[in-house]
């Protein structure tokens, strides 16, 4: 026996999506700019970090400069995508938020608290574009 949705079930799942994709936009576009900022900061000026000598992970602090400039950049682009609701931008949403946990994973020894708040963050976002059902938003 098959039963259909009820009106105001269908109408909760999609103001529920709703919010959880303005959730995910919202703080990509915040994470993005935040990782802009770290990124201008290594470029710029390498004296605010902390230096790790035996880091096994270690890159010169220049070229985590560029690599959290690029991602957070490809990252407030992607959360304009995710404020229109397209399917691509939780694609690719997913795909930039996982690419920027390892990286705020490998740069741990040169910002520690920073990188892992920004992890958490980046984990939040994995999982709100994950829980929203492709049926429930409209493209």
């Amino acid at each position: 026996m098959a039963t259909t949705a009820r009106p105001e079930h269908r109408e909760r799942a999609q103001v529920a999506a709703t919010g959880l994709m303005l959730f995910a936009a919202v703080l990509l576009f915040v994470s993005g700019i935040l990782d802009l900022f770290r990124g201008i900061m290594a470029v710029a000026e390498d004296d605010i970090y902390v230096s790790t000598p035996n880091y096994v992970f270690k890159f010169d602090l220049t070229s985590w400069g560029w690599i959290h400039l690029l991602f957070g950049a490809i990252a407030v682009v992607v959360s304009f995508g995710l404020f229109a609701a397209k399917t691509w931008a939780r694609v690719v949403g997913v795909g930039i938020a996982a690419l920027l946990i390892i990286a705020n994973f490998l740069s741990i020894p040169y910002y520690p608290v920073w990188s892992l708040t920004l992890i958490a963050m980046y984990a939040f976002i994995i999982w709100a574009l994950c829980v929203v059902k492709r049926d429930t938003l409209a493209d």
